[in-house]
């Protein structure tokens, strides 16, 4: 295969999965760690990918946001898996907060009526989740967001401010050691943020593919939450892992 040929079907991959792993791209393209490497270092200085730990990820620009149905087809196993260990903190008789993001969505099959919880969301499809199945649910007010369904805004946030929750349950879209936690939209932003501080415990859910990325607006440092993840990237891992509660649910 040629070295352009190579290129593209590397970046064909990241666009399908945002994070490759070395081993898969050496078998995809039938070439040694060395020559995946050279080829990454040039993508690299070309701007069109990221090395990381062990292989490599997408580029994303700081306000790129995708959509609900984008987001839902990504790294299912992994979301059910966070989400599952995530439904396994919940205490029955909890007032919850849950973000509009599909990891926190992937909780809701694993919330149970007998828990007799109530859930206070922004997520639009996230509201009808919860009330097909059962669970008592308050939807803020606000503007509706096209892109991901979430009520933003000034009413949201007056809303969002009349509870007080014992645990709030947040997606992010990015996970930097510098930048902390961040997500493109300042408004969603400003939600995330609130919610941290109107509830007694916080979970950020992310998947690996979350980490060593930055989005526009940030809304908490890392040792402010509980961050569920199924890989722990090395970075973060080396400065926040001794004062920070981290679980990697598939490690």
């Amino acid at each position: 295969m040629l070295t352009e040929e190579r290129h593209q079907a590397i970046l064909q991959l990241l666009k399908q999965q945002d994070v490759v792993k070395m081993q898969s791209l050496c078998q995809l393209l039938n070439a040694s760690e060395s020559t995946v490497r050279r080829d990454l270092q040039l993508l690299e200085e070309q701007g069109l990918a990221t090395r990381i730990h062990g292989g490599a990820k997408r580029i994303n620009t700081l306000q790129e946001e995708l959509g609900q149905i984008e987001k839902n087809g990504k790294n299912v196993h992994e979301k059910n898996a966070i989400a599952k260990f995530a439904a396994a903190q919940i205490q029955q008789g909890c007032v919850i907060y849950l973000d509009a993001g599909t990891t926190a969505q992937a909780i809701i099959p694993y919330l149970r009526p007998e828990m007799n919880l109530t859930v206070v969301t922004n997520g639009v499809d996230t509201a009808s989740l919860l009330a097909d199945h059962q669970i008592q649910t308050f939807l803020l007010g606000g503007r509706v967001k096209s892109k991901t369904k979430a009520m933003v805004g000034a009413a949201a946030l007056e809303t969002l401010l009349q509870f007080q929750f014992n645990q709030a349950i947040l997606g992010t879209n990015g996970i930097d050691v510098e930048a902390g936690l961040t997500t493109p939209d300042p408004e969603e932003a400003t939600l995330k943020r609130f919610a941290i501080q109107q509830a007694n415990q916080t979970m950020v859910l992310a998947d690996h593919t979350k980490f060593d990325a930055v989005s526009f607006s940030k809304f908490a440092p890392l040792a402010q939450v509980q961050l569920i993840t199924d890989q722990l990237s090395p970075s973060v891992y080396k400065h926040y892992h001794s004062h920070t509660e981290i679980q990697e649910v598939l490690s």
